[in-house]
């Protein structure tokens, strides 16, 4: 999720002229004619679930991650909780994922029945730290789980490697990551399945929730279409429990519109992002970094500093609006008390977790604004200091 509760009431409640973490207005702003002409597509045809619009843009959006299949649906947790089922994991078993990421991840996992296991992140890419993951396997372990946060794609090579070693399907959670790359492949490709989110702050980002799973297997992508429709290939028969996960045309359609302007998109935030690396790079903060061999697509431009919530507090008294992705780690979510972990077990993610401030990124954004951003930083670090 992009934009949480929180922030959007801090937005709400900020002046009119402080600059938000994501401006969807703007983006709308420049889409709105277009927009609104497929909107009325969709009216007129009265094919409001799935339908035409959906279809459309499963085959583009397949073309542009060049997996065979795209699978749309409702949100990006249906989507992991599809991909996992058709992976064939269930009750009892456990998938190894990391605590850094929204807990949809592991929502995904509980819904079938299975049990999160988890590794550490990597300090410099917060993604997956693959050189834990060998060390949790179990005879219960049914899947790898990856998360490619913040729009960087976790270290894939050695994990299809221990994949294979132990004939464990890789599922991908890149629902920050539309449009990243390792080593020159897209990121949702790779395992047996690659989720994504449309919610509307992601980089591409539906009018309202909607998800999709990409795969490169005919079976599995059959079963996907069966399973978001009640399971049903033929109308009214049920092989097996099914859900409503399907997505509805107008989202679809709004998808197919922003997709072709995705790419431009991408380069406008790396280039924000290259520029508030540069410009920060004197400043007492740790900043996030690109692994040489991957295209981050810098969904969330993600810094740590000890002094976090004072500095939030300073930039929002000077009209800049910050967010937190994300504050408490899953292991130490309430709702996963029953897995026994404990403050200290995963030190990176718990660090970044006490230090994480993302700062206002959109494709949208202008340098004038990002300066904004700048010298209240300077500012702010200047007086913490």
């Amino acid at each position: 999720m992009s934009m949480t509760n929180e922030a959007f009431r801090r937005h709400l409640a900020a002046p009119k002229d402080a600059l938000p973490v994501v401006d969807l207005r703007a983006q709308y702003a420049r889409l709105r004619d277009e927009v609104s002409e497929a909107l009325q597509e969709v009216a007129d045809s009265m094919a409001y679930v799935l339908g035409p619009k959906v279809v459309e843009f499963e085959g583009a959006f397949a073309s542009y991650t060049e997996a065979k299949h795209c699978v749309a649906v409702n949100s990006g947790t249906s989507a992991l909780h599809l991909a996992l089922i058709c992976a064939g994991v269930g009750a009892g078993d456990e998938v190894i994922t990391v605590p850094a990421t929204f807990v949809a991840t592991s929502w995904a996992i509980s819904y079938v029945g299975a049990n999160p296991v988890f590794v550490d992140v990597d300090p410099a890419t917060y993604t997956m730290n693959v050189e834990q993951v060998e060390k949790q396997i179990t005879r219960k372990t049914r899947a790898l789980l990856p998360v490619h946060l913040y729009g960087q794609p976790a270290d894939m090579e050695p994990l299809l490697e221990i994949s294979e070693r132990h004939g464990i399907p890789i599922v991908e959670d890149a629902a920050q990551a539309h449009g990243a790359k390792y080593r020159g492949q897209s990121a949702g490709t790779f395992g047996l399945c690659g989720c994504f989110s449309f919610y509307p702050g992601k980089n591409l980002g539906a009018y309202g929730e909607g998800g999709a799973v990409v795969t490169n297997d005919d079976g599995i992508a059959a079963r996907l279409r069966a399973l978001r429709d009640h399971a049903q290939e033929k109308r009214y028969y049920h092989d097996e429990i099914g859900f409503n996960y399907r997505m509805d045309a107008f989202q679809g359609a709004v998808l197919g519109i922003k997709l072709k302007y995705l790419e431009g998109w991408t380069e406008a935030r790396r280039m924000l992002a290259a520029r508030y690396n540069e410009l920060l790079g004197d400043l007492p903060l740790q900043l996030p970094a690109e692994a040489p061999d991957r295209r981050h697509v810098w969904h969330l431009f993600v810094a740590l500093h000890r002094e976090r919530d004072r500095i939030r507090k300073e930039l929002e008294a000077r009209g800049i609006l910050t967010s937190l992705h994300y504050p408490v780690p899953v292991h130490l979510q309430k709702a996963y008390r029953h897995l026994r972990y404990r403050v200290g077990d995963f030190p990176v993610t718990e660090r970044i977790s006490r230090e994480c401030i993302t700062l206002p990124l959109f494709p949208e954004m202008s340098f004038q604004q990002q300066d904004r951003v700048l010298e209240a930083l300077r500012d702010v670090l200047e007086e913490v200091a």
